[in-house]
């Protein structure tokens, strides 16, 4: 066996978009770190759909660059396509996506990690932890080299006794037919960690030039693109974009798959991992959907240096023949040539309830945990989760108190809060219904709301910091200036009110711009002519102040519902409280308070199987034993 021996601060297993964030934080933060992967080619590997973003995922992209995070920036290096969503409805819901250029994108964020200070990479697969009573001390290699460290950061993701089956082809391989981790998981187990089976999948790839596009719809990009990162210029990246293509099943798609769901690996037993609800695969649908006469189907580029092309809409694990058939059912794949067999991938994960909010483990001192291994699903949840664990394996190893963000404060807060005290029996993934105050947390604030504290935890620099400083006062005093600014009630007023839609103002009566804009059908912009005045301000800031006066009266309410949250939130529970002690406590709440031990009440709160009365009889215990160590 190997006799190499290595002292370091921080281990990284996993080289996914949870580790690359993980790593890159630590190293940031001036910890001598090192990432194993099993293989250099899967750094940032994107092994299914081929974008970053989306309905909720481009909030947690948004926030992970406002805290100094990598994959904004990367994503903006290498889109072919950028898309705003749900315009058409309020900013809370926008959300940006954008098409990756999958080999661009690994590329170019390998090229990040190598440059980076304090970070070396490894092609190694990690085998065992080194755990001393309770606190980890190492990790060891499968070729018995020993790594010690101060801390460590799992971001397995799918790769942990990974198994890829489409039909009766079952192969122990991680995505893409790369190398499956297949020893670690037996050392957790040793260590007490509990684990889940879950499942993926992801469909074929279709030679682009075997695709007739005339039978589908074009789905171009926005004519004006907006980037992830708030450090990218906007103009730097105005250029021309790829195509992506829409088109549907049928009833011939659907009886073909109904007649084959025998050979499904899915229904036939084979696969024992539970999937990911709200991304099924396409005998899912069939399945569950069964009153639809179709479902969409998105081709999308994986990349503009190859013709594969990704079918969003109808991942499978049907037999290759049967996939023939099915994808050549569907209008303008008739003569498809499939590149790469749809597959499902199941994979070791762990229960997240097992965590802290820090993503650190409650039993072992110094592991913390990211990504697709902690339970939920998606490149954007992993980069948020590796960001996180990194930072805290820093603060760790420095003595300070862990970076925590509450369910008020960002999706990411909703992400882990979400991860680490709900039971997750299926791949978490991350939607916008999920968050509470999300007209608050929208993407287009992520840098007001996260950058102060990226500031503060080191991985935002000064001239960064100083720029939103002077954004936040430029916001703050237009608003203010529009708050005073009347119009009187004269013929250009009424004259421009009525060509907009609007009512006119009452003879000798006066408005504030502020009062204007809060109409319907107007806005800051549209009211520049009766605003001679104004200053020269950037988009990023009009944006904001028209949506921080249009929407006044709903971001009040929400403050308001976030200070009675912070209330409960700030009340917080010693983690070494004997819950046996507390009368009057249900047995299921007892139970359950004693499993994830919650921080505060607020976390309490959320436990499912903790009613409202166990809260109600939990602050009555608390508060009487404050009093008696109060007077002693």
């Amino acid at each position: 066996m190997s006799k190499v021996e290595e002292f370091v601060d921080v281990v990284v297993v996993g080289a996914g978009h949870a580790g690359c964030e993980a790593a890159l934080a630590c190293a940031r933060l001036g910890m001598k770190t090192v990432m194993f992967t099993v293989s250099i080619d899967s750094i940032a590997l994107m092994p299914c759909n081929p974008n970053i973003g989306g309905s909720s995922k481009g909030h947690l992209v948004r926030e992970v660059d406002a805290l100094g995070g990598e994959m904004g920036k990367n994503i903006d290096k290498t889109f072919i396509q950028s898309k705003m969503l749900n315009r058409s409805k309020g900013p809370a819901v926008h959300s940006l996506r954008a098409q990756a250029d999958k080999s661009d994108y690994s590329r170019s964020m390998r090229r990040v990690l190598e440059r980076t200070d304090n970070l070396a990479i490894k092609q190694m697969e990690v085998a065992e932890l080194i755990v001393e009573n309770k606190v980890l001390t190492g990790v060891k290699t499968i070729s018995g080299a020993v790594y010690h460290c101060k801390a460590a950061i799992l971001c397995t993701g799918t790769y942990l006794k990974a198994r890829c089956i489409y039909g009766d082809v079952s192969t122990n391989t991680g995505p893409n037919g790369l190398q499956a981790a297949n020893h670690l998981t037996d050392s957790l187990l040793k260590d007490g960690i509990t684990m889940y089976r879950f499942k993926t999948g992801t469909p074929a790839r279709i030679a682009k030039k075997s695709i007739d596009f005339t039978k589908m719809e074009e789905q171009k990009g926005d004519d004006v693109i907006v980037p992830f990162s708030f450090t990218t210029d906007p103009d730097s990246i105005q250029k021309e974009q790829v195509s992506c293509w829409l088109t549907y099943t049928n009833e011939k798609t659907h009886e073909i798959i109904r007649e084959n769901l025998d050979r499904s690996p899915l229904f036939s037993g084979m696969i024992e991992g539970t999937g990911p609800r709200y991304c099924p695969s396409i005998e899912d649908k069939v399945v569950r959907f069964s009153e639809k006469p179709r479902h969409q189907v998105f081709l999308e580029p994986e990349g503009i240096h190859t013709d594969e092309m990704y079918v969003g809409g109808m991942s499978s694990s049907l037999p290759e023949d049967v996939q023939i058939q099915m994808y050549r059912s569907v209008p303008g794949l008739e003569h498809a040539e499939i590149v790469r067999n749809a597959y499902a991938i199941e994979y070791d994960c762990i229960d997240a309830r097992q965590l802290k909010l820090s993503l650190e483990f409650r039993e072992i001192s110094g592991l913390f945990s990211a990504g697709q291994f902690n339970g939920s699903s998606g490149y954007e949840e992993a980069a948020a989760q590796g960001l996180m664990a990194g930072i805290n394996a820093a603060r760790k190893i420095r003595g300070q108190d862990p970076f925590i963000l509450d369910r008020s404060e960002a999706y990411i807060g909703v992400l882990i809060d979400d991860l680490v005290t709900k039971e997750n029996h299926e791949p978490y993934r991350m939607m916008t219904s999920r968050a509470e105050y999300r007209l608050l947390l929208r993407q287009d604030n992520a840098d007001l709301r996260l950058t102060k504290k990226g500031y503060e935890v080191g991985l935002i620099d000064e001239c960064r910091y100083k720029r939103l400083l002077r954004k936040e006062k430029e916001i703050e005093q237009e608003v203010s200036r529009l708050e005073k600014t009347f119009v009187g009630s004269g013929k250009k007023v009424q004259d421009f009110l009525e060509a907009s839609g609007s009512i006119g103002l009452k003879n000798s009566a006066s408005a504030t711009l502020a009062e204007l804009i809060r109409r319907p059908e107007l806005s800051y912009e549209l009211l520049a002519e009766l605003d001679p005045g104004r200053p020269v301000l950037s988009k990023e800031v009009t944006d904001q102040v028209n949506i921080l006066i249009k929407y006044d009266g709903y971001l009040q309410r929400q403050m308001r519902q976030v200070e009675q949250f912070r209330k409960l939130e700030k009340k917080s529970i010693p983690e070494d409280l004997d819950y046996d002690k507390v009368p009057s406590l249900r047995i299921e709440a007892r139970q359950k308070l004693k499993q994830y031990r919650p921080s505060s009440i607020g976390q309490a709160s959320r436990i499912a199987g903790v009613s409202p009365a166990d809260i109600s009889v939990l602050l009555v215990y608390l508060e009487k034993e404050r009093q008696q160590k109060k007077h002693g």
